[in-house]
């Protein structure tokens, strides 16, 4: 624990920043309906994170158009990016709650709570921030 305490601002540092590199990007892509991440200016919790916290994190979400079986391909075409269901490491976690960590809930309840089909939640890891890139655009490329 005390050995990981002497590195996590600098983590942090580069979650942060990569996060907010990567939420700018799928902001950018047709196949994207909507992004959630605190850092982005429209999100509606911002101005209370710029009070809580030092940065936005590196967890987002987002939402992909088209359906359950679009979320399939882009995973399957992701390298850089592992999917899992147990989140937050230095390494880039991606996962599919509908598929996954919520799939024995009931459809429309996830609904109700905002689990769509279409959910992508992500972990941003330290990793460059470029090789996220890149596998994301190698991803969205025939969706």
């Amino acid at each position: 624990v005390l050995r990981g305490i002497k590195t996590l601002a600098v983590r942090m540092d580069r979650h942060n920043s990569n996060a907010k590199q990567i939420s700018e990007f799928l902001l950018k892509q047709s196949k994207v309906e909507q992004v959630y991440y605190p850092g982005l200016p429209d999100h509606p919790q911002r101005d209370v994170v710029k009070r809580q916290m030092r940065g936005y994190g590196g967890m987002l979400s987002f939402e992909l158009k088209g359906g359950f079986r679009e979320c399939e391909k882009l995973l399957t075409k992701l390298s850089v990016f592992t999917l899992a269901e147990s989140l937050g490491g230095v390494e880039s976690l991606i996962e599919h709650p509908a598929s996954m960590t919520h799939a024995s809930i009931p459809r429309q309840r996830r609904m109700e709570q905002g689990i769509k089909d279409t959910l992508v939640r992500v972990s941003v890891g330290i990793e460059d921030v470029e090789d996220l890139l890149d596998d994301l655009q190698r991803g969205f490329k025939g969706l």
